[in-house]
Parts: structure tokens; C-alpha cells; sequence
């Protein structure tokens, strides 16, 4: 689910602030509008755009939840909305805004639940797009993006003007490099997983990095140390700065010369007149855009009279006061038409890019990827991981000329790829029948990836054994006896101050007719699962063969999740995928 516009009847103003390039399908405003309004012609003989002189006496009342960036624009269009006696239907519009960060709305909005608002205006899609992929979560419709802001890197004068500011131009693993290898300028972000400023800039930084020889490592590198100086939110964040020039503040080692912000938000510390100010970089392969989508929550439960006024709010928002309004409070409203006053405000300048299109936004996968190697690195990881090595595993994967095994190790040791040194990763595999009686053999016991192990190191010797893995003649699927004792395992190995999780594949389900039961194995888990010590199972079926509902039963026991895949070379996106749901979820403690 992407941004979409409203017909020119209801649109913000025909000022799209993104690119005409990026412009998405009307189809889903489009059908809203018809069904909710019924129709332009209908909407106007009916009063939408007319102003009653008593239509104070029974307004319609909007509760909006609006990040904290947007939140004060919004309140100010809201007062001057009741002071234009801006009406729906001849009903007075009355809006209320609530300042809400756009991680925990839609937390509670992918919980089922449903937030004191009926209009959400979050700083980006991603957000919405997250909650719309949820199919157990609160229905979201977005119906228009009327304001925007480019995403960069703020510094302290003396900072920027140490890295040739504002002549000199970054790319944004050339901007990150410089600001980390300088002991003096401290760089410092948002939690990328709460924010999406800082969520993002990762997605650039570990797309750029993917392209260099040597990249991951490089990319691990600079989350580790900025990792050092996240903030919980984006208005933390800016709390960290040196509060004047003194040596004192500047050699503060809590203090940030540099952080990763959006144009607005250093448009508005800029203005608030708190330290010296602040210059800005905008990295020259593109700065990625917050979009705030205007978004109604759980449509289909809003009145008529809610979802017109709604509608009518959104329209009023694209007109020239109003757009005059969000460019007063540092948004940009149009992807063509940049004020000047509004980047020398947030410490622009040229020959600074800050006029060039955005960044083609990352996809879902890329930005799965970036955070799930986010969590792993900042956080380090106890993962052991359970291949199924039955027979069926031989079986080709269409299409691909390699069996489903083959396609299998070649994404693990992808994954592999993304885990440091510190990481700790163990290796099972699984059949019937293995060792003894047992199911299981432990191949690669789970250790830290840098310990040197004999000649090598611990990820020298998983590298081995990935390679090694090969189905087993005639073996069938040993599952329910083999995760409980791989979860078993897990729970007794804990380690503290990691992010731990048993990650099992299998392509069929259980087919030893000797081991437990689904509902015993079900009530053992529950048993084991421990809030103070959390071990998350991610379940990855692969395969047709693979019941995807079974393995979300019983990985949702422990906190984690079960997941499809008919092709194995989507393991590594799903791993990591799944790795940020259960650290979102609560699955990693600190």
C-alpha cells in the first residue's frame, strides 16, 4: 500500500510534494471518496465545501494523531480552521491534535487495537505500509501525502566547516566515513527501529555499502559505532547536541557535533535559537523523504460526517495559506518548488543538492534488511540454527536447476555474511533417526563467530559445515521432537545482553510416528518460555510441502514467528525479517 492522491475536488491543493516520478495510483483515494462522499456532484449540492453561519453549534469533532514533528502545523492549521469556520456539510470541522510517535501507534494499531484518533499522520509510509501488511491488524487508509521533508546530516559549524561545508558534497558512505573517523565529531541518530529518520538513512548507508568490495563489513563497522550513539526518538536525539560553542560542551563526550536528521527537524532547532546553530548536508546520491501520509484509521467504523470532514481537512491543507503555514514550521510541500528561505533556515546552502529529486524510496525487503542487520549487530546475537535434512530436501527447486538443500546453504551463508565477530551462531540438522534414537545431531555448537576453533575460527568452521549439509537417503522429518530439544537448549544457553533466538527450517511436517505430540510439543514450550530470559523460535517453512499455519502456532508460543517460503533463497530476507518482528516484539533484552 502506497501514497495515493485525491481527485482535483478533494486534492491537497494539486501540490504534490514528491517527485511526478514517484506519483502513485488514485485508485484507493479515488473509490473512498465515491463511496464515502458519493460522488463530487453529490458532495457539493450536499454542502461540503459551504460555510454555515451555525455550523459551530454541531461541529464535527477529528481527533488526529500526528507525529511530534508535524503535530504543531497541524494544531495551527486546526485553529485556523475554526477561525476560517472551515465546514463539511455545513458542520463546522473541528479538529484536535495529539503530538504521537509513529512507532507506538503502530504498535498498537498492528496489536488490533485502535488509537484515540480516526486520523493518523505519521512522518512516513513505512509505518503505514507495515501496519497494512498485518492482516490482523487495524484497517489504515491512506488518501494523500501533503507535506514532506529530506532526511540528511546536521552538524555544528565547526563541524561542517572542518568537512569543506558547504562547497564540499558526500555521498552518504563518504558523509558517515568522515563523521566516524573523526574522534572529535561524534555522530548520533534515532534508534533506526523507532524512528524513521533513522531507519531511512540505514537503508542508504547499507545500500551504498552493498555495492563496495568489502561493504558488509564496512556497514557493520559504522552500525556498531553509531549504534553507540542512538537516542530513542528523533526529539531526543537533538538533546544531544553541545547546548553552546564552549570547549567545555564541545568536548563533552555525550555531546553529538553531527546527527542524521530531517531538513524540518533541523529547520526547527535552528529556529528555536538553542546553540549555535546548525549547517546541513544533503548527501549527493539522494536524500530519502519523510511523506507524512494523511491516513483514517479504521475507516469502515467512522461516520459519514467524520469521513467527509476527514476528506475536507486534507483539502483545506493544500491550499496556498496553508501551504505557506507548513513551510513556516520547515516542510517542503512541493517536489519541484523549494523555498529558499526554507533550507537557509535549516542550514542549506549551496552548492549543497537540496533541490535534487529523492531518493528512490528502499523497497520493503531493503528495509527489512537493514534493520534486521541493525539488531544483530547492535544488539549481537545467540542464534542456533535447525536444518532439515530429510530426504526431500534433494528435491529441485523450479526453476533453479539446484535442490531445495543446494539453495538453502547458499542463503545461509549469505546470512552468515551479516553477523561480526561478537555474534554467537551454532549449527543443527535434523531428520529421524540421526544420532541413536534422536532426531538431532549437533554439528557446530553455538559459539562466538570470532573464537578462534583449531586452525580457524568459529565462522570457519560454520562456513564448513553449511556447505557440508546434505539430505539424508530415505530420511523423513523428524520436527516436533527436534525443536523442542533445540529449544531446550536455547533456554539453558540464554545470554544475557543478546539478542537470542532458535531459528529452525523445515520443508514438511512431522512424520515420526514415535515422537511427541503437536499439542504436547505446544504445552512443553509454553512451559519453557521464560519473560525475564526470552528465546524467540522463528519457524521458516519451505517448500509446498511445509504447513506455514503450524509453524506460526508453534513459534508464537515462544514469541516469535512462523514463516513461508516456497523458494529457499528468500531464507535470508525471511531470517531477518523475522529477527526485527521478535526484537519489536519484545524477543531481545538489552
Amino acid at each position: 500500500m502506497g501514497r495515493h492522491s485525491l481527485p482535483d475536488q478533494y486534492g491537497a491543493g494539486g501540490s504534490d510534494p514528491r517527485p511526478r516520478a514517484r506519483r502513485r495510483s488514485v485508485a484507493v483515494a479515488t473509490v473512498l471518496v465515491l463511496t464515502v462522499a458519493g460522488g463530487a456532484a453529490a458532495a457539493v449540492q450536499s454542502g461540503l465545501l459551504s460555510f454555515g453561519s451555525s455550523c459551530r453549534e454541531d461541529a464535527v469533532k477529528l481527533r488526529f494523531a500526528a507525529s511530534p514533528d508535524m503535530a504543531p502545523a497541524l494544531s495551527a492549521a486546526a485553529d485556523r480552521a475554526r477561525d476560517d469556520a472551515l465546514t463539511s456539510d455545513g458542520r463546522c470541522v473541528d479538529v484536535s491534535v495529539t503530538a504521537s510517535d509513529a512507532y507506538k501507534v503502530a504498535d498498537t494499531l498492528l496489536a488490533g487495537r485502535k488509537p484515540d484518533a480516526q486520523v493518523w499522520v505519521p512522518d512516513s509510509e513505512l509505518w503505514v505500509d507495515r501496519v497494512a501488511a498485518d492482516t490482523k491488524a487495524t484497517e489504515v487508509t491512506p488518501v494523500g501525502s501533503f507535506a514532506s521533508s529530506p532526511v540528511g546530516v546536521a552538524m555544528v559549524p565547526q563541524a561542517a566547516q572542518s568537512l569543506g561545508w558547504p562547497e564540499k558534497t558526500y555521498s552518504w558512505i563518504e558523509l558517515a566515513g568522515a563523521a566516524l573517523a573523526d574522534d572529535s565529531l561524534k555522530l548520533g541518530a534515532a534508534d533506526p527501529a523507532r524512528s524513521a529518520t533513522g531507519l531511512l538513512a540505514l537503508s542508504r548507508l547499507t545500500s551504498a555499502a552493498g555495492q563496495l568490495e568489502g561493504g558488509d563489513t564496512q556497514a557493520a563497522a559504522m552500525m556498531k559505532t553509531l549504534s553507540q550513539r542512538t537516542s530513542d526518538s528523533d526529539t531526543q536525539v537533538v538533546d544531544t547536541l553541545p547546548r553552546d560553542s564552549s570547549g567545555t560542551e564541545q568536548g563533552n563526550p555525550k555531546r553529538n557535533q553531527a546527527l542524521i536528521l530531517s531538513e524540518q527537524a533541523a529547520f526547527a532547532y535552528n529556529a528555536s535559537g538553542d546553540g549555535d546553530g546548525l549547517d546541513l548536508f544533503y548527501p549527493k546520491d539522494g536524500s530519502p523523504r519523510l511523506d507524512f501520509p494523511y491516513t483514517l484509521v479504521d475507516q469502515a467504523a467512522l461516520t459519514t460526517d467524520e469521513s467527509r470532514a476527514a476528506l475536507r481537512f486534507v483539502n483545506y491543507l493544500g491550499k496556498p495559506e496553508q501551504q505557506k503555514l507548513l513551510h513556516e514550521h520547515g516542510f517542503r510541500t512541493s517536489g519541484d518548488e523549494v523555498p529558499r528561505t526554507l533550507v537557509t533556515g535549516a542550514g542549506g546552502d549551496k552548492p549543497q543538492p537540496y533541490a535534487r529529486e529523492a531518493a528512490e524510496p528502499a523497497s520493503e525487503a531493503e528495509l527489512q534488511e537493514a534493520l534486521g542487520t541493525w539488531t544483530i549487530t547492535v544488539q549481537s546475537a545467540r542464534v542456533t540454527t535447525v536444518v532439515d535434512a530429510s530426504s526431500s530436501m534433494s528435491e529441485q527447486v523450479p526453476g533453479t536447476g539446484r535442490s531445495r538443500m543446494e539453495v538453502t546453504k547458499a542463503s545461509l551463508l549469505q546470512a552468515l555474511a551479516t553477523f561480526t565477530p561478537e555474534d554467537e551462531i551454532g549449527l543443527w540438522e535434523f531428520s529421524t533417526k540421526l544420532d541413536g534414537d534422536k532426531d538431532y545431531r549437533v554439528l557446530v555448537p553455538t559459539d562466538r563467530l570470532g573464537d578462534s576453533k583449531g586452525s580457524g575460527t568459529q565462522r570457519d568452521r560454520l562456513s564448513a559445515a553449511f556447505g557440508d549439509l546434505a539430505p539424508v537417503p530415505g530420511g523423513a522429518t523428524g520436527l516436533y521432537d527436534t525443536t523442542l530439544a533445540a529449544y531446550k537448549d536455547a533456554v539453558a544457553s540464554y545470554a544475557e545482553g543478546r539478542f537470542n533466538a532458535l531459528v529452525v527450517l523445515t520443508d514438511g511436517v512431522n512424520q515420526d510416528p514415535g515422537s511427541i505430540t503437536r499439542g504436547a510439543l505446544l504445552d512443553r514450550l509454553e512451559e519453557l518460555v521464560d519473560p525475564e530470559r526470552p528465546v524467540p523460535l522463528i519457524m521458516i517453512a519451505v517448500g509446498p510441502d511445509a504447513d506455514r499455519e503450524e509453524a506460526d502456532q508453534i513459534a508464537r508460543i515462544t514469541g516469535g514467528t512462523g514463516e513461508q517460503v516456497n523458494d529457499p533463497a528468500q531464507i535470508h530476507e525471511v531470517i531477518l525479517k523475522a529477527i526485527v518482528t521478535a526484537g519489536a516484539q519484545g524477543g531481545a533484552r538489552r
